[in-house]
């Protein structure tokens, strides 16, 4: 349930075309759902903008699957994180019309109708290792009806790369930078735009990166004002802070 389906849903009875009985029972498993090994949040979007989404990681592809059908079921736009093959294939065969996005682990069902997108995101990444991280911050915030600029393979190593699409990135109107190693990127990017910057450390480096805890701590210490930080490889937690900076910049 989304502000756009309530008000849609107060229309038709309004109209003569819903009962408030019929209503009442569309409202019943507001503002949760519970269903045993869940309680979902079928009120989220109400509250905050963007809908409740499934952490897929430690359930089981059974209880991600009836999850997804439970949210589908009430119209919504439906995205899980973290999402493997095996999940994938539980959460097609409840709901067919699921779509499986390997590289960012994310499965994602869009039902809301076409709209413009609300807000400019640029995603940048240091290197290709980083793909996943950027992937699943993208897809999400494409679905959350963001448009998302992919800036990929722009890592200090080759400062040039990063000037050659600062054009590009003056567009947007909140930035998500992803890397590993040092964690430098960030701080460049930061120097460069005068919109925020949110930084996602991934876990990719040699042993002394201590799996992405040193480019966390570089981002956490930048000298970059406008830079904030996420947790290590959370590009969908980027992506959601990210959503509602360039919402409110769009409005």
């Amino acid at each position: 349930m989304n502000p756009a389906t309530l008000l849609e849903l107060l229309a038709e009875i309004e109209r003569g075309k819903l009962t408030p009985t019929e209503a009442s029972a569309r409202l019943a498993t507001l503002p949760f759902e519970d269903i045993g090994h869940a309680r979902i949040d079928h009120h989220r979007a109400l509250r905050t903008g963007l809908p409740e989404v499934i952490y897929a990681a430690g359930k089981t592809p059974a209880q991600t699957a009836e999850i997804f059908a439970r949210m589908a079921a009430t119209g919504a736009d439906v995205l899980a994180t973290r999402a493997t093959a095996e999940h994938a294939a539980a959460v097609q065969s409840e709901t067919p019309a699921a779509q499986y996005h390997p590289e960012a682990r994310a499965l994602t069902l869009r039902q809301s109708p076409a709209a413009e997108p609300r807000g400019h995101i640029a995603i940048l990444c240091a290197g290709t290792s980083d793909l996943p991280v950027a992937e699943e911050a993208a897809i999400s915030a494409e679905l959350f009806g963001t448009r998302v600029t992919r800036l990929y393979d722009v890592g200090v190593a080759g400062l040039h790369r990063l000037l050659a699409v600062r054009d590009q990135l003056l567009e947007a109107d909140a930035v998500i930078v992803c890397a590993g190693m040092e964690g430098a990127l960030p701080s460049v990017v930061g120097g460069l735009v005068a919109v925020p910057v949110i930084a996602v450390p991934t876990s990719v480096g040699y042993g002394a990166s201590f799996s992405g805890a040193a480019a966390l701590l570089g981002m956490l210490n930048s000298c970059s004002p406008n830079v904030t930080v996420v947790n290590i490889d959370n590009g969908f937690g980027a992506a959601y802070t990210a959503t509602l900076i360039a919402r409110a910049a769009a409005d």
